[in-house]
């Protein structure tokens, strides 16, 4: 990591950290490794990682994405064992990171609450890079014709100047990534905002494994055959309520004792 000198005037340590975990729910996954940059008044740092063992398997789709597997935490110890001396390291700091607003901090307060604890926001300054970045680089037509075509899009907002740059942008954007496929049927799949875990349309339920999983809302992450048994209200209030349609079938199937098989 670059050792650079921050222009930032601290009055007491800025804790920056990051998570890697089971999921993405904060109220049911667990946290498998975290590591905190401790960044000192007197610009000095303190660096520290471990791993935990989240009492839980890790789904393959999280380990291909942060490579930490069962195996390798096996003989780690659980957040609630180190949870104690861990609070105290972050006592007094403030908070610094990337989507932390949004999950790490969510997920890592969780985890304190599950050990007895109460990790305590309030006094702090919390720093996001994530929001700063989006603040100060905007994602919207005008910023990606000038990114790509390198001058300012005149007559924004209107439907065919706006039609006519998307045309440019895409023309640039084949020529500047070679790596970008070159036929629309691959171009639809890279540009899917679906996640290859979704069974149905929008998401609602997805694979863990081999098993099916509610995909969201308060049952995230749980298993749809553990729904069916033990809470099947759920299910009737999707059947009832305005789902698309695929997502009110496996429901319904659920009920019957029906599940999607991979």
């Amino acid at each position: 990591m670059e050792n650079s000198n921050f222009e930032l005037k601290l009055e007491r340590p800025l804790a920056f950290f990051d998570l890697e975990t089971t999921g993405t729910n904060y109220l049911h996954d667990r946290i498998v490794e975290m590591s905190v940059v401790k960044l000192m008044p007197d610009n000095s740092r303190e660096i520290k990682t471990r791993r935990f063992n989240p009492g839980k398997p890790i789904p393959a789709e999280a380990s291909a994405i942060h490579g930490i597997y069962d195996e390798d935490v096996k003989n780690e110890p659980q957040f609630k064992a180190v949870s104690s001396s861990l609070l105290r390291y972050l006592d007094n700091c403030d908070l610094a990171g990337f989507n932390i607003n949004k999950f790490d901090i969510p997920l890592l307060s969780e985890e304190f609450r599950r050990a007895g604890l109460e990790f305590k926001t309030q006094g702090r300054l919390i720093i996001d890079a994530q929001t700063i970045y989006h603040k100060l680089e905007p994602r919207n037509l005008s910023a990606a014709y000038r990114f790509y075509c390198g001058r300012e899009l005149e007559g924004a907002h209107g439907a065919e100047a706006d039609t006519l740059a998307v045309v440019d942008i895409l023309a640039k954007q084949l020529e500047k990534h070679p790596e970008l496929p070159r036929s629309v049927k691959e171009l639809d799949e890279f540009c899917s905002y679906r996640d290859q875990s979704w069974i149905d349309s929008s998401g609602k339920f997805k694979w863990s494994g081999d098993s099916v999983i509610v995909g969201f809302g308060k049952n995230d992450g749980i298993p749809l055959k553990e729904i069916a048994e033990k809470n099947p209200d759920f299910l009737k209030w999707m059947i009832n309520a305005r789902f698309p349609d695929d997502a009110v079938k496996i429901a319904k199937n659920a009920l019957l004792g029906i599940f999607p098989k991979k």
